[in-house]
């Protein structure tokens, strides 16, 4: 039995085999990647390597053995992502593993954005296809706001149609943490976690803690959906990953991704990372 992790040279998969390393030997950790020269450095640290891919299903085959944990780390091409899963859960269940664990979106099934929709659809394939399975639904990382820190600054705005809504984010290491926990241990399959950080937070209160850290004033422009679109068009975005944003953001205004169920902290085993702690990191110290 080995433990798997597909996308492992991924921002999320490579955290995940960092964890896995911390509690069990290199030689039970297996790295499903695309690439093995960019998969180099697992190998120098005794990670197996299978290679695969998840738009040739025909890779996939040797991927995985019976018994094995699985991670289905989800594809990062939004519209071609239920095709790709499906490959990877036709050959996970073709190989007999004995758990599948998926990173999925906060809120799975009631997750009503655009983003979901991949999402909702493969747990449903998971579940069609009768294995053992672990939903592991990520909320919001960090990350995906403290990645844009540069315009932010150079323009001392924070740009959303988010209104008031809060997110409950967490550090894209706290996840990939849960991951690795509900691989190596017991009472986890069959099971959906609900993950997300301990603390909700308004882009209002993220633009006060860049102006708190930086000592410039960060404004927090909040715009109409229609005009955010034309924005991040206008900054170079695909027109339809742009949409994808806005609509995300339409989410947070509900409230979609300010659920705090503890779920994530109580899996790793202490409190997620905070906020600041994550944006103090990602400033430019020079």
């Amino acid at each position: 039995m080995s433990i798997v992790v597909t996308g492992a040279t991924g921002a999320l998969g490579r955290l995940v085999v960092d964890a896995l390393l911390t509690t069990v030997p290199a030689g039970e950790v297996v790295a499903v990647v695309r690439d093995k020269e960019k998969a180099a450095a697992l190998a120098a640290r005794g990670v197996e390597l299978r290679i695969a891919d998840y738009s040739r299903p025909e890779t996939l085959a040797g991927a995985f053995r019976s018994g094995d944990r699985v991670l289905l780390i989800s594809g990062s091409e939004v519209g071609r992502r239920v095709a790709q899963h499906t490959a990877v859960i036709d050959a996970a269940k073709a190989a007999g593993v004995a758990q599948l664990a998926y990173t999925g979106i906060l809120g799975g099934p009631d997750a009503d954005f655009t983003l979901a929709d991949e999402h909702r659809a493969t747990e449903q394939l998971i579940l069609d296809s009768g294995l053992p399975y672990t939903f592991l639904r990520n909320g919001w990382y960090t990350e995906n706001y403290t990645a844009n820190l540069a315009p932010t600054l150079e323009h001392h705005a924070v740009v959303s149609n988010t209104g008031d809504g809060r997110v409950a984010s967490a550090a894209r290491a706290d996840y990939a943490a849960a991951a690795a926990a509900v691989l190596t241990g017991d009472g986890h399959l069959n099971t959906a976690y609900e993950l997300s950080g301990d603390t909700a937070w308004s882009l209002a209160e993220y633009a006060a803690l860049l102006s708190e850290l930086t000592g410039e004033t960060i404004a927090y422009n909040n715009v109409p959906a229609a005009v955010h679109q034309e924005i991040l068009v206008g900054a170079g975005l695909p027109e339809g990953f742009a949409a994808i944003l806005v609509d995300v953001d339409e989410a947070v205004a509900r409230g979609r991704l300010a659920g705090t169920s503890g779920d994530l902290a109580r899996l790793i085993g202490r409190p997620t990372t905070p906020l600041a702690e994550t944006v103090r990191t990602a400033l430019p110290t020079a």
